[in-house]
């Protein structure tokens, strides 16, 4: 971050300005996008001491500097790693901190690829896993075993959006020696910043709201100073590091992810209220609304909302969720989110153990993008008459 912009600003001038120094780079206003593996040294010395500031591409660019700087300008971070997609940015942590005969605790309302990597992976791996009610809160001590190594939590969940009292949760896992990790990606750390609630590592998958086109895989992972060594190792050891070209396009695309999630926001809570009436609807899953289970919890700790919820249709099953699906004409369906564009997607929910589907009707999760918000209001209307008709 330059001199200029060190003073306290708001969201989008920061956006507008870390992670790049022009003067650094002849005046360009954005860093260069270094593609490289070799790097030289003056002499040999040097390169037996490694003593220069890079020495192989995967250990860092000035194009990784520059993303990492910025996330850690964003996450309040003593370092940040990048990573080829979200979900090995969830992946590359775990491995970091856990090891054979060591227990981990997961949010049951987790991200399903999270779930599979730790019954398959974790679990060969000789590391027991343990799912736990989203709505725990403290009582997570009453699960916490003697070698319980890491919390992975994720606010709201995924799917259904269940809140989590973060606080209560990083107290009851430091007391029990455990590390604790945060999937943030539907917040962003513009509207959450897990490290200030004493979260030790902030997962984002950068795909989404960071990159903000659709057309990018990349994955950040954010330390505090105890846990950043160690975060740091593991990701040279397992060599997972991301394309130059993904990591500019995630840099570009974070100048605009303020004004971005502005839209997102309003346009969300728009629809989600207007939903909130629709005959045809059960519930609507968006811990913004009052209605909502959590709503206390994401007011007192966040400060601010996405452009992802999901509805709970009144009756049905497949059969109405896929007429629900198929009426839509400005709506994608299409996995991820974050994009630019409204994308739905049934939910599936039958691996949950704890915090189970909900009972009046299928779960269609909306990604609510930029387009007018009439619009997606109309395609909604016929898809929910479309559903009722099925």
């Amino acid at each position: 971050m330059n001199e200029k912009t060190k003073t306290k600003v708001g969201d989008n001038t920061r956006l507008a300005h870390i992670g790049n120094d022009p003067h650094a780079f002849h005046g360009f206003v954005n860093p260069p996008v270094v593609h490289a593996s070799t790097v030289l040294f003056p002499d040999a010395h040097t390169m037996a001491t490694r003593n220069q500031k890079y020495t192989y591409g995967t250990r860092g660019t000035p194009t990784t500097d520059a993303l990492a700087s910025a996330m850690n300008e964003l996450e309040g971070s003593a370092g940040t790693i990048l990573v080829p997609s979200g979900l090995a940015a969830v992946t590359v942590p775990l491995l970091a901190f856990l090891s054979a005969g060591d227990h981990v605790l997961i949010v049951d309302s987790v991200y399903h690829p999270t779930r599979h990597f730790a019954d398959t992976m974790l679990a060969r791996l000789g590391v027991e896993v343990t799912y736990y009610d989203p709505l725990a809160g403290a009582g997570i001590a009453a699960v916490m075993q003697p070698n319980t190594k890491v919390v992975l939590t994720e606010a709201p969940g995924s799917g259904t959006f269940e809140m989590q009292d973060i606080p209560a949760i990083v107290e009851v896992a430091h007391h029990g020696g455990a590390v604790v990790m945060m999937d943030n990606t539907w917040a962003t750390p513009l509207y959450f910043r897990p490290l200030d609630h004493g979260v030790d590592i902030s997962i984002q998958a950068a795909t989404k709201y960071p990159a903000g086109h659709s057309d990018v895989l990349l994955g950040t992972v954010s330390a505090n100073e105890a846990c950043w060594e160690r975060l740091l190792d593991a990701h040279g050891a397992l060599g997972v590091c991301a394309a130059p070209d993904d990591v500019y396009q995630v840099l570009r695309g974070l100048r605009t992810m303020g004004v971005r999630l502005e839209r997102h926001q309003h346009s969300a809570l728009t629809l989600a209220r207007w939903l909130e009436g629709e005959k045809g609807v059960a519930r609507v899953l968006h811990p913004g609304l009052e209605s909502h289970p959590g709503h206390a919890l994401w007011k007192r700790d966040f400060s601010g909302a996405s452009g992802l919820f999901s509805i709970v249709l009144d009756g049905g099953r497949e059969k109405e969720a896929h007429a629900f699906l198929d009426a839509l004409q400005h709506f994608g369906l299409g996995y991820s989110w974050g994009g630019y564009e409204s994308l739905a997607v049934h939910v599936q929910l039958n691996d949950r153990t704890v915090a189970h589907a909900p009972k009046e009707g299928p779960v269609i999760r909306l990604q609510i993008g930029l387009e007018d918000v009439a619009d997606l209001q109309a395609d909604l209307e016929r898809a929910l008459c479309a559903a009722a008709k099925a």
